[in-house]
């Protein structure tokens, strides 16, 4: 079995290359105010409570910024979502260096900026979260997880260092210059990408769009049950907020032994990621996740029964290694049982709980620790963690079901099913395993190395073990897609989900667990009924879903 870390999805999609380097580069940028925010605002005020002000508006934002990008993902072109977004970040962060280099500095806009930029990062981040799907194949999704975990495990550990150093230099301004710049070179990253354009809506108000997506959610067993075991997840996310009382009337060796404590769950993380290898081959996902969620709650007990640095190092390592497994975990779920109309408002979802985890983690530690003390209160926190995912174990059965072989993440399209995937994802890159007849294109232009005719940004396909698939009266129809279709992503009959077309029934017989229901986002025109489209993994009892229409 694989352990190290697969990096097939960078290697296979371009576009994929391109949103890792962005979003590292973007998460670099925002360590760097992680720092100087804090700093600037102590030095204007010396009061904590504007520290904790502040950090509270950033964070309401982030968190109505999270859902409302999950709506706009699903009625918007991704792309130029995420580029106004990460644009309208990067004028609040030139904003802030304005500021800074006043000759007196303001508080108000800190405060003001601050808002801003939570909203457009909360909606950058769920619309990119509903738009890697489609930029790779669906094995690939665990992989791809991973790194998408790595890029802010990474950032991270070095963006604070960095940041430190800047404004020992050059003053807080220079951090507010260094994110700007990072911002730019994102949104020249995800310029470069084709348009995601949404599939055509009955444009129903927002309200009913986000209660068509929570009728989804309530009606899938695994998503619903994914989304249940994040809300323990939420509950797990709070130790590090007791590290500086534990070390204090604990373990000592003041601020450079919490320095390390504070680095040990980054480490775990990045530890994770690199050897998740195993996470594409298991057939057991949903195990793995409880698993993960079992490693969070016995790190946390280990590091309350620590009574040296080193132990509670330790036990603190194998908490960010099992909290990066739940995120890659869950990431991995929730995008192969999510069909692409309710993506963006299910990962706003999921959003949502990783931005209010640390939050409500922090307050269930600190309630126990005010009443028990540090040690105790992580010793009481992480056993009744650990009763809380045995019971979850227990209750939500999907979880415990292997996985499920016929779970496509395809939409339905009018373009003819090929080999090459679906005509809706402009952005998947042709699959460049090894060797290849040379695919084709209509009217036979050959497709080179670097990509097809039609799309040379996309990836090749090269596999010689397949033969060229001839289409009467059309252009030849090859691995990398159909005539209609030259940028379609290989589909083959034995590892991937039925293409389904419009009103027909699935073409695998594997899919009579499944029945047609109906999501926003499929009406062919604004006010008609929408088209019945598939949905992965519905149960044989689940009613079917219908978007409201806009009345």
């Amino acid at each position: 079995m694989r352990i190290a870390l697969d990096f097939s999805p960078l290697r296979r999609s371009r576009s994929f290359r391109l949103v890792f380097t962005a979003r590292l580069t973007s998460l670099f940028g925002i360590g760097l105010l992680m720092v100087a925010v804090p700093v600037q605002v102590y030095g204007l005020t010396r009061s904590t409570v504007h520290l904790a002000a502040v950090a509270t508006t950033a964070g309401v934002f982030v968190f109505a910024g999270t859902l409302a990008g999950g709506l706009l993902a699903d009625r918007h072109d991704r792309r130029s979502v995420i580029l106004t977004a990460r644009s309208a970040a990067g004028i609040g962060f030139l904003l802030l260096a304005g500021n800074a280099l006043l000759p007196e500095p303001m508080l108000w806009p800190i405060y003001a900026l601050a808002a801003w930029d939570g909203l457009a990062t909360g909606i950058s981040a769920s619309t990119l979260t509903a738009l890697v799907p489609k930029l790779v194949e669906r094995e690939d999704l665990p992989a791809t997880g991973a790194l998408l975990s790595l890029t802010a495990d990474l950032s991270s550990m070095l963006s604070p260092a960095l940041g430190g150093v800047l404004i020992a230099m050059w003053g807080v301004a220079s951090n507010y210059v260094a994110a700007t710049l990072a911002t730019a070179f994102t949104v020249l990253g995800i310029s470069r990408l084709p348009h995601f354009p949404a599939a055509p809506s009955g444009r129903e108000p927002p309200g009913r769009a986000m209660a068509a997506g929570l009728a989804f959610v309530l009606r899938h067993r695994t998503v619903r049950s994914v989304l249940i075991a994040g809300l323990g997840t939420m509950l797990l996310s709070g130790p590090v907020v007791l590290l500086p009382a534990l070390v204090a009337t604990r373990l000592g060796g003041g601020e450079t032994t919490l320095g390390l404590l504070y680095s040990a769950p980054a480490v775990g993380a990045v530890l994770g990621s690199l050897t998740s290898g195993w996470i594409g081959q298991t057939r057991h996902t949903g195990l793995g996740l409880l698993a993960a969620m079992l490693v969070m709650g016995l790190a946390i007990l280990g590091t309350g029964l620590s009574a040296v640095p080193v132990a509670a190092f330790l036990a603190l390592t194998g908490y960010g290694l099992g909290r990066v497994l739940t995120d890659i975990l869950r990431f991995t779920l929730l995008q192969r049982h999510t069909p692409d109309e309710v993506r963006g408002r299910v990962s706003s979802l999921w959003q949502a709980q990783i931005v209010a985890a640390a939050s409500v983690g922090s307050m269930v530690a600190g309630l126990l620790a005010d009443a028990y003390g540090p040690a105790t209160a992580l010793v009481a926190y992480g056993a009744g963690a650990a009763v809380v995912v045995i019971a979850l174990a227990v209750l939500l059965a999907p979880l415990r079901a292997p996985d499920s072989d016929n779970t496509p993440d395809r939409e339905s399209s009018n373009a003819p099913a090929s080999d090459s995937g679906s005509a809706s994802d402009p952005g998947r890159d042709v699959d460049s395993r090894s060797g290849s007849q040379p695919d084709r294109v209509p009217n036979g232009a050959p497709v080179s190395d670097s990509g097809s005719a039609s799309n040379p940004g996309r990836d090749a396909d090269s596999r010689p073990d397949r033969d060229t698939h001839g289409k009467p009266n059309s252009a030849p129809v090859s691995d990398s897609g159909s005539a209609s279709n030259p940028d379609r992503q290989p589909v083959s009959a034995s590892d991937s989900a039925p293409v389904l077309e419009p009103n027909r029934a699935p073409v695998s017989a594997l899919a009579s667990d499944r029945e047609p229901i109906n999501v926003p986002g499929d009406a062919p025109a604004f006010g008609s009924a929408p088209d019945p489209v598939t949905a992965p993994d519905i149960d044989p009892d689940t009613p079917p879903i219908r978007s409201t229409p806009a009345g």
